[in-house]
């Protein structure tokens, strides 16, 4: 039988889904090409050679050959402040009129060293433009420029000038570079001259100003201990009284005497009475004493309830009493503060005629034997390691801008 279908009837079979095996296939591997150079492969070998070998090779032979040798000067010290006691103990402190804490002295003594008024003085003293710029045409790296501005002397004196400045303790140390070991060690000598002169003017303006302060304390003592005084002098003169309390005092004296009299008369009265007869005149002449002494008793207690007596002010002797104290009290304390001023006085004078900061040395200028500086190995070791980090970067940002492209 033929089972194929005649031509001309197309019998419509019902359609199904079509599964396509797939086999599989065995990869193959091309063979890989011999590598060759191609021109970013020089490109990459040129840039290696401008960005590393060349300035490498510069930095080499400049360090190698053409730095001079440059000789370090080490000294250390301190601003030491004389510690104070006794009197200026006893007064509260006043010797911290004369200078402030030793770390601060260091912060201003730091801030001195690199000032640009210390590298002036100390070019015009033992020449430093001179000495650094004579190097400029065979070092022009480590030299100073000819034709140096103070500005650039500034700034190649912190180069060569390093100072450590311990704040915890107050130390310093200073380190000076030059091309001799000789001028390194007058830079640094120098160096501590200068500072002692400027240890020695701060010390100066101290004593100045607790000298001025002290004589101005003292004017204003001096002042209100007078006013004071005066204040008291025309209080007697006013009330006629030289010590309320001792005028009260007085009084009281009287009014207890005529309290005694008082009470003798009446014992005195008493005993008459029960002796002699009414008409006896020693009745009237003892009653009528009795009335003069209770007369003035009365008239003693009015005084002091009105102030009158000698003064006749008018006032009461409790205001009296409350005013004089008042002013015995400002008198007092004006002559504790007049007495306080003159031992402040004293004390300002006992610490000017002596230093209270001087300048420590705990190690004093050396003088090199062999070069530090510059420091080749290292240099060269940094640019080697610097120009290699810039020339692999600038490679991988290349190659990564070639991909994607």
């Amino acid at each position: 039988m033929n089972d194929a279908a005649p031509e001309g009837n197309t019998v419509a079979q019902p359609t199904k889904p079509v599964t396509q095996i797939k086999t599989p296939e065995r990869s193959v591997l091309r063979p890989v090409k011999a590598a060759r150079f191609r021109r970013r492969h020089f490109g990459v070998i040129l840039s290696f050679l401008l960005i590393v070998v060349l300035p490498l090779s510069v930095v080499v032979f400049y360090m190698g050959l053409v730095a001079k040798d440059q000789y370090s000067s080490l000294t250390g010290f301190t601003v030491r402040q004389e510690e104070g006691g006794g009197a200026s103990a006893l007064l509260g402190g006043l010797a911290s009129l004369t200078g402030a804490s030793a770390s601060s002295d260091g912060d201003i003594l730091y801030k001195f060293i690199i000032s640009q008024a210390l590298v002036q003085e100390i070019d015009d003293n033992i020449g430093l433009r001179d000495h650094y710029s004579a190097y400029s045409y065979s070092d022009p790296v480590f030299a100073l420029s000819v034709d140096a501005s103070i500005e650039d002397m500034e700034s190649y004196w912190r180069s060569i000038v390093k100072v450590s400045f311990d704040r915890s303790s107050g130390l310093i140390e200073m380190r000076v570079q030059a091309f001799t070991p000789e001028k390194a060690q007058d830079i640094a000598r120098e160096t501590l001259r200068l500072s002692q002169n400027m240890i020695n003017a701060l010390n100066e303006q101290a004593r100045e100003d607790a000298m001025r302060y002290a004589r101005s304390d003292l004017e204003e003592s001096v002042a209100r201990l007078k006013a004071s005084r005066e204040a008291l002098t025309f209080f007697r003169s006013s009330n006629q009284l030289v010590d309320p309390g001792s005028d009260i005092q007085g009084r009281m004296g009287v009014m207890n005497n005529l309290q005694q009299q008082l009470a003798q008369a009446l014992i005195s009265l008493d005993l008459l009475t029960g002796t002699a007869s009414e008409g006896d005149p020693r009745l009237r002449q003892g009653e009528r004493l009795i009335e003069v002494i209770r007369a003035r008793i009365a008239g003693e207690r009015d005084q002091l309830a009105s102030g009158g007596g000698q003064g006749g002010t008018g006032d009461d002797y409790p205001q009296l009493i409350a005013e004089y104290e008042g002013l015995v009290v400002e008198r007092e304390f004006a002559e504790e503060n007049y007495r306080a001023a003159l031992a402040a006085l004293d004390l300002a004078r006992a610490k000017s005629a002596r230093q209270s900061r001087y300048l420590a040395t705990f190690i004093t200028p050396t003088l090199a034997q062999t070069s530090e500086y510059p420091r080749r190995g290292i240099i060269m070791g940094l640019s080697a390691l610097f120009l290699l980090l810039g020339w692999s970067i600038s490679v991988l940002v290349y190659y990564s801008i070639r991909d994607r492209s």
